[in-house]
């Protein structure tokens, strides 16, 4: 039969039927009367525009409304593929570096004072920070990589006496027997005092002068943890485990130096470490302390006739117990 057909007792011929376009070629044609409307209103304004410059930026600014129209009209396959492909490609451009810069800074004190020698802990201290320098100066066993590391002094034989730190230059490219003999050269233990209070104050200072407060800073301190009241003058001395022992140490110039400072307190005796805990006053400043009888399992961490990359379960001892992330107290 012929596709015109005619109209009931008239005589004039009907018009020939129009097919209902299909979903997807509805969709098309409204994608590109969309596209004919843009580059309507396009034109004037791109004859308005000053110069040749002009143009161009309305040219770019009718094309993104020509793409907004056709992902419009995209369908939800066609936007899920291009959301697809926009995942791949940002994937591929923001994969994070392999190695990090290195952000912490670690600031080791040694104490040199008579008192800390006679404990019998000195000489293990000693070997213990050689391998403990040289594992994060190598990123060993996962230890962080420090930006900066200083190592110096706590004590003197006058009350307050500056110490000098040694920088992290000193130390590269060392052996762990090379940094464990220039600690041994560096820091005799024959001072008179311990003096914590400016060992704290020159740290601060010199953190503040590198530069260094923004990043993470960990003290490391080594010693007995036990001040010297006659370095003040009062000529008394009290029990090992008496508060006011500890209430004098002040750790007021490290409150606000970075919004992460931690203090690690190595080879006290058990109560002196519980001192530490409880009466050194402190608000921001984070508290970790590991006592002696702690200390000496590092060594049975050690395996015999390995190198000391090689040395996992030590690195691992390490971040468990010295290392260990500290939580701001609350109260």
């Amino acid at each position: 039969m012929d596709r015109q057909a005619m109209h009931p007792g008239s005589g004039i011929q009907a018009a020939p039927a129009r097919c209902r376009p299909a979903p997807g070629v509805a969709r098309r044609r409204c994608a590109e009367a969309d596209v004919r409307e843009h580059d309507r209103r396009a034109a004037p304004a791109m004859q308005c525009s000053a110069g040749r410059h002009g143009a161009e930026r309305a040219r770019r600014r009718f094309g993104a409304a020509r793409r907004l129209g056709a992902w419009r009209h995209a369908g939800p396959f066609g936007r899920a593929v291009a959301l697809l492909l926009l995942t791949a490609v940002a994937g591929c451009s923001l994969d994070a570096p392999a190695n990090p810069p290195p952000r912490t800074t670690i600031v080791i004190g040694v104490d040199v004072s008579g008192s800390f020698r006679s404990t019998g802990h000195y000489d293990d201290a000693l070997s213990f920070t050689a391998r403990y320098i040289y594992g994060h100066m190598n990123g060993l066993g996962g230890l962080e990589v420090p930006r900066a590391l200083f190592v110096g002094a706590i004590g003197g034989e006058e009350p307050g006496e500056p110490q000098a730190f040694h920088p992290i230059h000193d130390f590269r490219g060392h052996s762990v027997a090379e940094i464990e003999k220039d600690l041994r050269e560096w820091f005799q233990p024959d001072d008179r005092f311990t003096d914590f209070n400016a060992f704290f104050r020159r740290a601060a200072t010199l953190v503040k002068r590198q530069n260094l407060t923004l990043a993470p800073i960990t003290l490391v301190v080594l010693s007995d943890g036990v001040p010297d009241l006659t370095a003040r003058g009062a000529g008394r001395r009290t029990q090992v485990d008496d508060p006011a022992r500890y209430e004098g140490i002040e750790l007021g110039d490290l409150e606000y130096l970075a919004r992460n400072v931690t203090v690690r307190l190595l080879y006290p005796d058990p109560p002196v470490a519980v001192a530490w805990e409880r009466h050194v006053p402190r608000g921001r400043v984070r508290l970790w302390t590991v006592d002696h009888v702690v200390m000496a399992g590092w060594h049975e961490q050690m395996l015999p006739d390995s190198a000391v990359e090689a040395q996992d379960a030590l690195w691992k001892w390490v971040r468990d117990n010295v290392d260990f992330r500290v939580r701001r107290s609350l109260f």
